[in-house]
C-alpha cells in the first residue's frame, strides 16, 4: 500500500488554476504544518543554501508535509542523483534543482528522477514512496506512478539558462521551470529585483512563461513582497505557481511589528 500523497497540485495545474506556496529555510516542521493549516499548495523545502540536508531530517519535513496536506518539493543542492532519488523516495511530490544553464544537465535531472522508458532512476521497493513493498506492491504500477506524478523542475537563474532554453525546455519529463530573479540578476550583474521590475527581469520572465506554455511547461516565480497587486499582476503574466515568501521573511515581518510595537510604546510612555 502506498505513502500519504499530495494529489492536489497536480490536479490544480492540469486544471491550470494558479497554485501558491511558500519556500522553507529554517528546517522546522511546525513551520510547514502551519503552511498547511493556511491551505498552501505547496511547501519548497530547501536544501541548498541551508543546513538541512537530503538526510532523515529531510524525511521528516516531506512527511510533515504530506500529512498537513501541502505538497513537498524539494530543491535539492544540484544534479546529484542521489539527492534526486532520495528525495522522491521520501515521498517528495517533486524535486527543484538549481543552476540549470544546459539541456545536458536537463537531462541528467530526468535520468535520475524517472524510471525507464524516460530517465534510469534506481529502485528499491523499501522506501516510502514504494508503500515500503506492502500489500499489493506491483514494480510496475509503482514505476508508472512515480512517472506520472513526480514534478521535475529545473530552476532558470542564470544568462546561459536563457542561451540554451530552447534546448533545455525540449527535454522530454521537465514538468516546470522554477524562476529565479535573484540569481539571475546575479549573473548578469545587474540590481537584484526580487519583485521583477527590472526590465530585463521582465523580458526574462515573459519569454520564459511564453516558451514553457508552448511546450505544456508550468513555470513558478516568487512573489516578492507577497502583496495581492502582486500576485494579480502574475497570475495574469501567467505564472502558475507563485511563491508567497518564505519562513524567514515570516519571522521578520512578525520580530518587525513586535519591535515597532516596544519602540511606539516608549515613545508615548
Amino acid at each position: 500500500m502506498p505513502g500519504p500523497e499530495n494529489t492536489k497540485l497536480a490536479s490544480k495545474l492540469k486544471n491550470g488554476e494558479p497554485t501558491f506556496g511558500a519556500t522553507f529555510y529554517t528546517g522546522s516542521t511546525a513551520a510547514i504544518e502551519a503552511a498547511g493549516n493556511w491551505g498552501l499548495d505547496f511547501a519548497f523545502i530547501d536544501a541548498e543554501h541551508t543546513p538541512v540536508n537530503v538526510d532523515a531530517h529531510m524525511e521528516k519535513l516531506v512527511l510533515v508535509a504530506l500529512l498537513a496536506g501541502i505538497a513537498p518539493l524539494v530543491r535539492v543542492r544540484g544534479t546529484n542523483e542521489w539527492d534526486i532519488r532520495k528525495s522522491l523516495e521520501f515521498g517528495a511530490t517533486g524535486v527543484i534543482v538549481p543552476q540549470v544553464g544546459t539541456a545536458e544537465q536537463a537531462r541528467a535531472i530526468v535520468r535520475a528522477a524517472k524510471f525507464p522508458p524516460f530517465g534510469r532512476r534506481g529502485g528499491d521497493a523499501s522506501c516510502r514512496a514504494a508503500g515500503f513493498a506492502g500489500p499489493g506492491f506491483q514494480w510496475s504500477a509503482y514505476m508508472e506512478h512515480e512517472n506520472a506524478t513526480r514534478l521535475v523542475i529545473p530552476m532558470a537563474e542564470s544568462y546561459e539558462f536563457f542561451d540554451n532554453i530552447d534546448e533545455i525546455l525540449d527535454v522530454e519529463g521537465i514538468d516546470v521551470i522554477n524562476f529565479g530573479p535573484a540569481d539571475y540578476s546575479i549573473s548578469r550583474r545587474i540590481s537584484i529585483d526580487y519583485s521583477m521590475s527590472h526590465p530585463e527581469i521582465e523580458e526574462k520572465l515573459a519569454e520564459l512563461i511564453e516558451k514553457c506554455h508552448a511546450r505544456g511547461i508550468k513555470v513558478m516565480a516568487p512573489c516578492i513582497p507577497p502583496v495581492a497587486e502582486n500576485v494579480t499582476a502574475l497570475k495574469k503574466k501567467g505564472v502558475d505557481m507563485i511563491i508567497m515568501g518564505n519562513d524567514v521573511l515570516f519571522l521578520n515581518e512578525g520580530l518587525r511589528r513586535a519591535r515597532e510595537a516596544v519602540d511606539t510604546s516608549a515613545k508615548s510612555a
